[in-house]
């Protein structure tokens, strides 16, 4: 008589009553081992190893117990899953069809002792499909009602659980403030206000030796007790948990817990960060701020923004068509930043020399970078990069007959950079190509 290895799978959504002696992954596995013994005469036999998964939900894959099991299965250890009920193997039409692709891949199969039904006919398939669809109906109707019920109790103020912030602990379900911890995060709060942004702060806490707190996972692994990263640091200045609220889906609700950071504090804080932020975007504190952003385009009318590459002792300042407006079928335009903002502030001198006293700006330090971008925003109104030319379009402060201007300039490579070729008037300077002295002087030489 063959022998048939049968392995027994169990699983439980939450966990609640595993503690105790005998749990319902025990009865399930009670009531397969009783199965399996009923078919001894078929030439059924238990394999000794466990594989349950408790507190796992049946809506996806990623159980460590079914991992192992479809391991064995593969590497022929298994020959019959045994389940005291289908869904206990999964409650998803598509995690099925896989689980059943590895079965039928080694010549396995699978049979739940509570429901009788054969998988080689079309009514045993239709039954079986039906079954699971109900149970992914089931889980799908408790996972509405699980998301409303967490809606309404944060509404109401309630902590529903998650990441417990540095502060505070939780008891009877409830935050409660852990007054050391509380200081330090105040403490957090102040330096930031102080040092002006993440990255010093973060630097500072690390050399005073301050850490993260040290959680442990429902698995048993330590987490935390490290140094606090600028990812962690902007989660916490902008954790509304600290001024007493609860959040859910971006609206803030007064909670049952204790504030620790004062408001004004924290209103500050977030003001800085929001101040930080658009700084960055436009590049205002960078060490070459690029003073077109936001107001110029490509050919196509799609907005660019600014980036850069570095190499040792340089950096290449670019505009680049924006990510966000690029589709799969399209390119995007890459300029020269310097080659632009001098072709557009020498449009911008002759026109203020033209009726005003004489305007002098140069794109170099000793000009302040900041008078640029300022020059820029109040002058400027678009421009617009074209193949073959430039279109600037002056603010409503300057001449109306002269507002728009269209420069002549064709973008061509040289070597591995693109440049703007324009004719030497329209530059805002005159410079020395070192690259095109030494053609010249080659030859001459020739």
């Amino acid at each position: 008589m063959k022998q048939v290895r049968c392995a027994i799978y169990t699983r439980k959504s939450t966990e609640e009553g595993l503690e105790q002696a005998f749990n319902s992954l025990d009865a399930q596995r009670e009531a397969c081992a009783a199965y399996i013994l009923s078919q001894r005469h078929e030439g059924w036999t238990l394999v000794p190893e466990l594989y349950d998964d408790g507190g796992y939900s049946g809506g996806t894959m990623d159980r460590p117990g079914i991992t192992h099991l479809l391991a064995d299965v593969k590497a022929g250890k298994v020959g019959v899953i045994v389940v005291y009920k289908v869904d206990r193997l999964t409650r998803s039409l598509a995690d099925f069809a896989k689980i059943v692709e590895v079965l039928d891949g080694q010549g396995a199969s699978f049979v739940s002792v509570t429901q009788a039904f054969n998988t080689t006919t079309s009514m045993g398939r239709l039954t079986l499909n039906v079954l699971l669809s109900f149970a992914q109906f089931e889980r799908e109707v408790t996972g509405e009602r699980i998301r409303d019920k967490i809606a309404a109790s944060k509404a109401r103020g309630m902590w529903m659980g998650g990441n417990v912030p540095l502060g505070y602990e939780v008891k009877e379900r409830k935050l409660v403030v852990v007054p050391d911890d509380a200081a330090r995060v105040c403490m957090i709060y102040e330096r930031y206000l102080a040092l002006g942004a993440v990255h010093p702060l973060a630097a500072e806490l690390a050399a005073s030796g301050i850490r993260s707190r040290t959680r442990i996972s429902r698995n048993g692994r330590s987490h935390g007790d490290a140094p606090f990263s600028a990812g962690a640091l902007y989660l916490m200045l902008r954790n509304r948990i600290y001024l007493g609220e609860v959040v859910h889906k971006g609206k803030a609700y007064p909670g049952e817990h204790e504030a620790i950071v004062p408001r004004n504090l924290f209103d500050a804080v977030a003001a800085l960060m929001d101040q930080n932020r658009i700084d960055h975007a436009d590049a205002i504190h960078a060490d070459a701020p690029s003073p077109l952003v936001g107001k110029i385009r490509d050919a196509e009318g799609r907005p660019m923004t600014a980036t850069h590459t570095t190499k040792p002792g340089m950096r290449y300042r670019y505009y680049v068509t924006s990510p966000s407006a690029l589709t799969p079928d399209t390119a995007a335009m890459r300029i020269p930043a310097g080659d632009l903002e001098a072709i557009v502030f020498t449009q911008l001198r002759h026109l203020l020399n033209h009726f005003s006293a004489p305007f002098q700006v140069k794109p170099e330090p000793e000009t302040g970078l900041h008078q640029l971008r300022a020059t820029a925003s109040r002058y400027i109104e678009r421009v617009d990069v074209h193949r073959d030319r430039i279109d600037i379009r002056f603010s409503d402060a300057m001449d109306k007959d002269r507002r728009t201007v269209s420069v002549a300039a064709s973008l061509i490579r040289r070597g591995k950079e693109m440049r703007v070729a324009v004719a030497p008037f329209e530059r805002l300077h005159a410079e020395r190509d070192p690259s095109l002295i030494k053609l010249v002087v080659k030859a001459w030489m020739a």
